[in-house]
């Protein structure tokens, strides 16, 4: 019976609910537009941080998937060599039903037969990786334990998009030959289409890894299924056990004396670096919203003002105070579904907008925001923002309206009612309320713009202006010594040199501002200070004109140029950075050190002569510091690193133009292939786009904080302005009075100015303690500025305060000009 009466109860409040809103077009109209932005735009931030930090990867039993990891006290590393994969895997296999070791990323391999070459993204694995992931097959199977040992058979498994473009989906191509690298692999196996591989690949090869490997380089990732039960505390026990005992079998490879090892669950691993930015983003959205609703609870304040009244009647009719305020977080409710169903609209629309114009590469959204729907967890979390918004906004209003004295309602005037010291003291909290989260949100932006423009003014150590960049596999037993690739960047240089338009042109296995790799070294005569050797430092191999190419400055001693050969005495340049730190009496010049050493013969060398020094630049990115740095020439790289940077890495051309690059691009392509033999040429770009690459998603984080702080800038000015123009029309006749009395217009002013710009003073008092209470969380995602910094909060106070002193002073120009004798009769 009680259910039935609360149904009953419930429709009439809604019907009631519904005609009180359509008596309201404006009211309606303003309240549901606020509503609809605070929660589309949380919407849409939900639905990426679902994709991307939610959703469970697309893998079966995805939470018994972890990756083994090297450990150490400040951090994990993700790369593992072959030697350490093997003791892992055999140490451990009562934890992890299969592991397996793959390419840290997808490698370029050049796809050649027939007409059209390309360069395809592949996947070297070992057995079990099929398993690890639960891939499913379209046809045929994976690469079985016999296939995957050292000499083994040429097999290849593809992805069901290659299968689908390359081989219009060909039902009879299982035991057809594709040509990988210029030799032939008998394609098993075609992956079924729900498979995405991390990396993306398009092709998986056998690693085909030695069991007596003492190669401790490292560039794989290894991911494991833990068996059931087995929980990943348990896991990361076992591996450090197995990491101990790989200390034992290997004394000497490197990083063994402060080295541990962990399992990770693979979704943090996938997500770690993103998010710290898209729960902050979320947060701001969060802030939005609430500012959205103390500005309809404003609004239904000063509405339940003119229903003081109606209200008053329904209580004297029997009506109990439960029962109003039930009546008014119905209409408060349906107010915030309907912004929420627009709300969800905007939201959709708004994430698309954002991931077409968003050049970050988010994990897990795949290629134009595939996976980012509007699945249950987005549907719900609308829904119950939507619910949560309206009892938010509706509670204070209702508990207001709901404290009804029948006598003193019925003895005022239905345009007075309502203005009670509690109302008003209820709605400049609510003010003060959105004064400090707009503060805090302006503040966040204010330091992510600062970050942008530092970014815009580092120098980055090297010329981007006018650099062509194009990718290069040079993959296959052809290029698996130094000779022949030295042999080709001879003819590159001499092909694409004659170019009309070309300046000079180089070879490095890596670009400036995105990483590279990293490599122990010791120095003659030097006790090593760090286990075995004297320090680890990004590395880098580099055709002659490479210096040329990106101008970095010779600062002492000479560049490489063509006597420098394998035959020849080995050199080596080092940067500034480098220098510093390891030679700062500045004695570099002639000493000699080692690099490889502990990392196996086939990359051991003896010493090199350090015969330059050249300034610094910025090859892990623009808001870190010039790196410490070694080059050597590419004519005098290690046979052993060739074949590995031919298996892991593509290399990449730099050519400086004296016109627009991109103008030359075809030209250049055609000479490099011609000179090449043919290998394709992928990822053609200007250095100056991959510069904005690197800065891609500090970018985006600026722009919706900024989008953030514009629009509760505007909903906290909305608020200031409504709740004095609201306390102007309240006190209109004793406003009348003072100015009958006497006031001036300047006086009357200066008054309602005074009351607003209070509330604003404290809303930013608590906004700026707020502000430094939260900004420090950003400081991952901040450069060349402090969260603190004075100029940023400074900044934001007086424009803060200027926009509040505007919205006070219209309502307040409006009081200065009262007509006595008309407020004398208002009521």
């Amino acid at each position: 019976m009680a259910a039935r009466n609360f149904l009953e109860n419930l429709v009439a409040d809604l019907r009631h609910a519904v005609r009180v809103l359509w008596r309201s077009p404006a009211f309606t109209a303003t309240a549901v537009a606020a509503l609809a932005l605070g929660i589309g735009a949380n919407t849409a931030i939900f639905s990426v941080v679902n994709a991307v930090l939610l959703q469970p990867l697309n893998y079966p039993d995805p939470d018994r998937l972890v990756a083994l990891q090297r450990h150490f006290p400040d951090g994990n590393g993700n790369s593992i060599s072959v030697p350490k994969f093997i003791v892992w895997r055999d140490q451990t296999q009562t934890m992890f039903q299969s592991v397996a070791a793959y390419d840290f990323e997808g490698p370029g391999i050049n796809l050649t037969g027939g007409d059209l070459p390309q360069q395809v993204k592949g996947i070297h694995a070992s057995y079990g990786y099929f398993d690890v992931f639960g891939a499913p097959f379209a046809l045929g199977r994976p690469y079985t334990a016999e296939e995957d040992k050292p000499n083994g058979p040429h097999v290849v498994v593809i992805s069901n998009g290659l299968w689908r473009s390359r081989y219009a989906a060909d039902p009879n191509i299982l035991g057809k030959t594709i040509e990988l690298t210029g030799e032939p692999f008998e394609v098993i196996g075609v992956l079924g289409p729900s498979f995405k591989s991390d990396p993306k690949a398009d092709v998986w090869i056998p690693l085909q890894a030695d069991p007596n490997s003492t190669n401790q380089g490292h560039y794989l990732r290894v991911a494991a299924r833990m068996r059931q039960g087995v929980t990943v505390a348990l896991a990361s026990a076992a591996l450090n056990v197995a990491a101990e005992a790989f200390k034992r079998k290997f004394p000497d490879a490197r990083f063994t004396n402060n080295e541990s090892a962990i399992a990770v669950p693979l979704r943090d691993t996938v997500v770690s670096d993103i998010r710290k930015a898209l729960l902050i983003l979320l947060g701001a959205v969060g802030f939005v919203l609430l500012i959205a609703c103390a500005n309809v609870a404003n609004l239904l304040l000063a509405r339940a003002t003119l229903r003081k009244r109606e209200i008053a009647i329904r209580a004297s009719l029997g009506a109990s105070r439960g029962r109003v305020m039930m009546q008014l977080l119905t209409e408060s409710a349906l107010l915030s579904l309907i912004g929420g169903v627009l709300g969800l609209v905007l939201g959709y629309l708004g994430v698309r907008v954002l991931l077409a114009v968003n050049p970050v590469n988010l994990p897990r959204i795949d290629e134009h925001g595939a996976n980012v729907a509007l699945d249950w967890r987005v549907l719900a979390f609308t829904l119950g923002i939507a619910l949560l918004t309206g009892i938010l906004f509706g509670l204070i209003p209702a508990l207001s309206a709901s404290q009804t004295d029948l006598a003193s309602t019925f003895k005022e005037g239905s345009s007075r009612a309502g203005s009670s010291f509690g109302q008003n003291k209820a709605r400049s909290i609510l003010v003060v309320t959105e004064m400090a989260l707009a503060l805090v949100l302006l503040v966040g932006a204010a330091l992510l713009i600062r970050t942008y423009l530092s970014l815009r003014e580092v120098k980055p150590g090297f010329d981007a202006h006018n650099v062509l960049t194009m990718e290069m596999s040079f993959s296959g037993d052809r290029f698996s010594k130094t000779a022949p690739v030295a042999s080709a960047t001879q003819e590159v240089e001499r092909r694409v040199g004659a170019i009309p338009g070309v300046e000079s042109v180089g070879l490095t296995c890596c670009l400036p501002v995105n990483g590279g790799v990293d490599l122990p070294f010791t120095i003659e005569g030097v006790p090593p200070t760090d286990g075995n050797f004297n320090g680890d430092v990004q590395w880098r191999n580099i055709s002659p004109q490479y210096f040329r190419v990106f101008r970095v400055p010779l600062l002492r001693g000479r560049e490489f140029d063509q006597r420098d050969q394998m035959i020849s005495d080995h050199v080596i340049v080092i940067n500034e950075a480098m220098a510093k730190k390891y030679w700062p009496k500045g004695n570099e010049l002639g000493s000699r050190i080692t690099t490889g050493h502990g990392l196996g013969p086939e990359f051991e060398e003896g010493p090199r002569e350090i015969v330059g020094v050249v300034g610094d630049t910025r090859d892990e990115g623009l808001d870190n510091d010039p790196p410490p740095m070694m080059y050597i020439p590419e004519t005098q790289t290690t046979d052993g690193t060739t074949a590995l940077e031919s298996r892991v890495l593509p290399m990449n051309w730099v050519i400086r133009t004296n016109v627009a690059p991109l103008t030359l691009s075809n030209d250049i392509q055609r000479e490099l292939r011609v000179a090449t033999g043919g290998l394709p040429v992928a990822h053609v770009r200007t250095m100056q786009d991959v510069i904005g690459e690197s800065t891609a998603r500090s970018d985006f984080n600026t722009m919706l904080l900024s989008i953030f702080g514009g629009v509760a800038l505007l909903l906290a000015a909305i608020g200031i302005y409504g709740l004095m123009a609201y306390s102007v029309q309240q006190r209109t006749q004793e406003i009348g009075i003072r100015m009958a009395l006497g006031a001036s217009p300047y006086t009357v002013r200066k008054m309602v100015v005074l009351q607003g710009m209070r509330l604003a003073a404290i809303g930013v008092v608590i906004g700026v303690a707020a502000a430094l209470a939260l900004t420090r969380f950003m400081a991952e995602l901040i450069y060349g500025v402090k969260t603190w910094d004075p100029l940023v909060f400074v900044t934001i106070t007086l424009l803060l305060s200027g926009v509040s002193l505007l919205a006070t002073y219209i309502p307040a120009l409006r009081a200065s000009r009262v007509d006595p004798m008309e407020s004398l009769r208002y009521e």
